[in-house]
């Protein structure tokens, strides 16, 4: 009996027809649904409506999305059929997925479905796998104003092949199998990584409980100041001058503590700002949610920082490090909760932080604490590259190995 593989291989040497996304698909543009009329979206009879958070919560492949439109915003009264592409070609390009049920999307996506010509002649799942070619080709045929899209008249004449049906269908099995064993492996490594982060916060946790126990608690008020930044934007930003932190930094760019900056300002506006000194805290007091909230590094530059808006700088009697952990640990977290305000953007007042409980042994116990964490914290950090690591290198492996099967010469009349 022939193998998918022998199959493949078998079929490699030949040359299969090409034709342009026009040719073989229908495209629709996707769209939203006026919101200021509620009838759209609180009816009971519904149909699916797709957006990119659905491919990134759900997968590439889609029977329903998170949210769902009444029928009586359907224009023309015509859903986007099942078993139709939906591809990114414009804001976030470079996502596809494969939608199995009646639907529609919203405008960043283009929905492509098969004309009759070719309903026998193309496997919908293998049109998801060389979907993944589609997508890079997209993000390198962009046209940029307001926000990236791709260029239109460039997809319609993209290249599309079309190998006989048992080779399409011998490459979907393997890629399946293949899929399944690369999500199979990365829900094992992210398990561990999982595993080893739980450790390390009970690790930290349990260290300042202790301490809580030993000596008791004192407001943070009690040894330090909160004081607010101010009027700093990213649009301020120069390549050189003088440091400074934007609060947006502090989730996306910054560890548990920092030596240097990843921005500057100019020395002009530096002076009409706040400055964090060395062996302050800088603290994000805004985000979308309760758990990111108050996230804290401890600023260890040789000279000040400007600090912006939505951020805090806490200058105080600790220990740097210890006073650093001490804000990730479950003692404050917890204590932090009632103290969040907002709906949408959630924020607490340097105010309100003051108000927080915490352990301050000596200054000796504290530096053998913030060096405890330290090194803890360092290797926990290097567990995670490295887990990191094998995951992206699966990926690489997974994609090349996809890229491989999905390569054909295209017959030419």
């Amino acid at each position: 009996m022939t193998t998918d593989t022998q199959l493949i291989q078998e079929k490699r040497s030949e040359e299969v027809p090409f034709y342009s996304i026009d040719e073989i698909f229908t495209l629709r543009n996707g769209y939203t649904p006026s919101k200021s009329n509620p009838d759209y979206w609180n009816g009971t009879d519904t149909v699916p409506w797709f957006r990119m958070e659905d491919i990134r919560k759900n997968g590439g492949v889609l029977d329903h999305a998170i949210q769902s439109v009444s029928r009586t915003a359907i224009k023309g009264g015509t859903v986007f059929p099942a078993n139709s592409l939906i591809v990114a070609t414009s804001a976030t390009i470079g996502a596809h997925a494969l939608i199995t049920v009646p639907y529609l999307s919203n405008q960043r996506f283009t929905s492509l479905t098969l004309k009759p010509k070719f309903r026998k002649m193309i496997d919908m799942k293998f049109a998801y796998y060389y979907g993944f070619i589609l997508d890079k080709w997209c993000m390198k045929n962009t046209t940029t104003s307001s926000f990236s899209s791709v260029i239109m008249s460039k997809f319609r004449q993209f290249r599309f092949p079309i190998p006989p049906m048992p080779v399409q269908k011998a490459i979907v099995r393997i890629l399946e199998s293949f899929t399944s064993l690369e999500n199979e492996l990365e829900n094992e490594l992210e398990k561990e990584l999982d595993a080893r982060l739980l450790q390390y916060a009970h690790y930290k946790d349990s260290i300042f409980i202790r301490e809580s126990k030993l000596v008791g608690t004192i407001p943070l008020g009690k040894v330090g100041t909160f004081i607010r930044g101010q009027g700093l934007q990213k649009k301020d930003f120069t390549t050189t001058g003088h440091s400074c932190i934007h609060y947006g930094q502090i989730y996306t760019d910054y560890d548990i503590e920092t030596t240097t900056t990843k921005s500057f300002i100019s020395d002009s506006l530096a002076m009409k700002l706040r400055q964090a000194k060395p062996g302050d805290l800088v603290i994000a007091t805004t985000s979308e949610n309760d758990q990111d909230v108050c996230k804290a590094i401890a600023w260890m530059g040789q000279e000040s920082a400007a600090v912006s808006g939505d951020a805090y700088i806490f200058r105080h009697r600790l220990n740097p490090l210890y006073a650093a952990f001490l804000f990730s640990s479950s003692i404050f977290q917890k204590q932090k909760v009632p103290f969040i305000t907002g709906t949408k953007v959630r924020r607490v007042s340097g105010k309100n932080m003051a108000r927080i409980l915490v352990p301050v042994p000596s200054l000796e116990r504290q530096a053998a604490i913030a060096s405890t964490l330290e090194q803890f914290h360092s290797l926990i950090n290097r567990s995670t590259t490295s887990l990191l690591d094998e995951i992206e290198a699966r990926h690489k492996q997974y994609e090349y190995y996809r890229n491989q099967l999905l390569t054909f010469r295209e017959l030419h009349a």
